[in-house]
């Protein structure tokens, strides 16, 4: 069967440009698998420790740790417990965390944290009586670590307890930048 040129060079054109197409799809697909694999992640909270800034079912995107990690800053933790924690950071190395159990008042190298920066009345940590081992306090953050709470204190899991402890910086996924769902408390991390 004997084609015409044109239609030859027309049959190889359409070729050429769904392979230029294939090209472009398969090289975004990588950019977009590298950007979340290293640069940011979505999670999806689960459980109610840090109402009221964040509830179960928030869709937020957490960034990796390049850019630093401070007093503060809401962080996603893994190897810790089961499942991944979403959690404020509330002193870092070298600070000394203290919490007064008559005034449920949190201290960081003795001063009292302003909680309602974080949207949070004021003294509303308590050391509860659990069945998880409490730290003593005062504590010490070691080098490398960070002390993180939950916001709602009353069900959260954090390092006041051994079991949870001072959260080693390797074991912090990233840090939460955007909370993208639901759609109408779409905004920056607090």
């Amino acid at each position: 069967m004997d084609q015409r040129p044109e239609a030859l060079e027309q049959t190889n054109s359409r070729w050429k440009n769904l392979f230029d197409w294939a090209e472009e799809l398969v090289f975004a697909v990588v950019i977009i698998a590298l950007v979340f694999t290293f640069l940011c992640r979505i999670i999806t909270v689960d459980g109610t420790s840090m109402q009221p800034n964040y509830n179960h079912g928030d869709r937020v995107l957490v960034t990796g740790t390049a850019f630093g990690i401070e007093q503060g800053d809401v962080v996603v933790v893994t190897n810790v417990l089961e499942e991944p924690i979403i959690k404020r950071v509330i002193a870092t190395e070298g600070q000394t965390v203290d919490i007064d159990r008559e005034t449920k008042t949190v201290y960081v190298d003795g001063e009292a944290v302003d909680e309602t920066a974080f949207g949070l009345s004021n003294h509303i940590t308590d050391l509860p009586y659990a069945s998880f081992e409490v730290l003593e306090f005062p504590q010490t953050v070691p080098e490398g670590c960070v002390f993180v709470l939950g916001d709602n204190r009353s069900v959260s899991e954090d390092s006041r307890y051994q079991r949870v402890g001072m959260i080693d910086r390797r074991n912090i996924l990233g840090k939460a930048v955007l909370r993208l769902f639901p759609l109408n408390r779409i905004g920056l991390a607090n």
